[in-house]
């Protein structure tokens, strides 16, 4: 199906504008889904070409034609942030009693493109362990931001692999960079006294995975020093709890620490 001229120069600023949005949503690390009309058959709300953004709440924006394909559409577009793989999905708009999401008349192919952020590595500690550890991480592909209370460890010469660099207390970092469900976080501190004093910090956020890297002494030492400070901290250590739950107690922040 062609448009008029007036629908695609329509058609042309709103996918100007959603491929804006596209790249902020991208930039921020926000989880979103391109929606495209790559096909069409016959009589259909939008021809090919016409964008959509989809995020993981059901916001959109844009339109791919509204009434219940779109809202087919999205759900199957927040899927696919499930799934993290494109989809082709397929509607004929011909007769709602058999099922059919509308009455146009037409039939067309909707490509469903997931962006995810890349896997953020927190490396907290960075001497010569940490550097390393940011290094890999970069070359695995993954987004790094290194942590360090002493300022000129963390400077671009010092860490030129880490994607954001932040000197100063883990508590600010965490402020400054907020942990997402997926992220991983690598302790490389100098002391077994710094561990203790930031995992429980760390316990509190959403990252999927939370490692302490150290000598079998230290990590004695380690947890040590955190059950003194709280016994049901025990409860998480090596246990590898599922997040956002604890074994014994509700109040027990919801990670396993490895």
């Amino acid at each position: 199906m062609e448009g008029t001229a007036n629908e695609l120069r329509v058609s042309a600023a709103d996918n100007e504008r959603i491929l804006r949005a596209l790249s902020a949503a991208i930039a921020a690390g926000d989880p979103v889904v391109l929606a495209t009309i790559v096909a069409t058959k016959r009589s259909v709300p939008r021809h090919a070409g016409t964008k959509m953004l989809v995020f993981p709440d059901g916001r959109i924006i844009g339109t791919v034609g509204g009434g219940a394909m779109e809202a087919e559409a999205v759900t199957a577009a927040i899927a696919t942030l499930r799934t993290r793989k494109p989809k082709l999905v397929e509607y004929e708009l011909v007769n709602p009693d058999r099922g059919d999401p509308g009455i146009c008349g037409g039939e067309l192919k909707l490509y469903l493109e997931p962006y995810m952020p890349a896997h953020t590595v927190y490396v907290i500690g960075c001497g010569h362990v940490g550097r390393a550890v940011v290094d890999l991480a970069d070359w695995l592909g993954y987004r790094t931001i290194a942590i360090d209370d002493r300022p000129d460890l963390v400077t671009e010469d010092a860490m030129p692999r880490a994607t954001a660099r932040f000197a100063g207390p883990v508590a600010e970092a965490l402020a400054a960079h907020p942990v997402a469900a997926d992220s991983s976080i690598v302790v490389v501190t100098r002391s077994p006294e710094i561990d203790a004093e930031i995992v429980p910090l760390l316990l509190q956020t959403p990252a999927r995975y939370i490692g302490v890297m150290g000598s079998r002494t230290r990590w004695h030492s380690t947890k040590e020093q955190l059950i003194s400070r709280d016994p049901r901290i025990d409860q998480l250590l090596l246990g590898g709890v599922p997040p956002g739950s604890a074994p014994h107690d509700p109040d027990v922040p919801g990670r396993g620490l490895q």
